[in-house]
């Protein structure tokens, strides 16, 4: 799912990258104040985020170079398809909310 939401980000139809990333300062904020419904997700993402910055590895490269790099690699892709397909839905939350009223349903 990772990768496909990669592959979508190209796509003329979608959300570009640069639109995705204004809008990661407004989810983090929507989710730490409990509007929007990311937090595990968020989580998930922060925890990709500092294995990848991370000194301490599951698999080192000092002893196995290339298997170390690709868990490291798996893990980015992971990260980065991830968030932009995070951040598409909370854009396309964001285009919504304002349409729904809570504890009612629209037909």
């Amino acid at each position: 799912m990772a990768w496909t939401a990669l592959l979508r980000v190209f796509r003329s139809d979608t959300p570009g990258v640069g639109k995705r990333l204004a809008a990661l300062p407004r989810m983090i904020k929507a989710t730490l104040k409990r509007e929007y419904d990311g937090g595990s997700r968020l989580l998930m993402l922060a925890a990709a985020g500092v294995y990848i910055v991370s000194p301490i590895d599951a698999v080192p490269e000092a002893f196995l170079l290339v298997f170390g790099l690709v868990d490291d690699l798996a893990v980015a892709g992971y990260f980065a398809g991830a968030l932009m397909d995070e951040l598409e839905r909370f854009l396309e939350w964001e285009r919504l909310r304002d349409s729904v009223i809570p504890g009612h349903v629209v037909g």
